[in-house]
């Protein structure tokens, strides 16, 4: 087998398997706030205390990943566009 053609088989799989996983599993964990839903901080003395809310996952702790984000909007735009 050439180099090219191992290259191309194994970009191949690594697709396969991320459609599988946004398939199996579409939500991920928030990578801002680490899946806690807010920002650990911590005080003077180093102790942790909770921080703000996280925004971007708006307290969830999780967040849908790119993967199944593009296959929604794909599959709205087919939709509006068979009306």
């Amino acid at each position: 087998m050439t180099p090219i053609a191992l290259a191309i088989a194994c970009l191949f799989a690594i697709t396969l398997g991320y459609v599988g996983l946004c398939a199996a599993v579409p939500f991920g964990t928030c990578r801002k706030c680490n899946g806690f839903g807010h920002q650990i901080t911590t005080d003077r003395r180093g102790k942790p205390k909770r921080g703000k809310e996280c925004r971007r996952c708006k307290k969830t702790g999780k967040r849908i990943r790119v993967g199944r984000w593009i296959f929604n909007r794909a599959q709205r735009l087919y939709r509006e566009g068979t009306r």
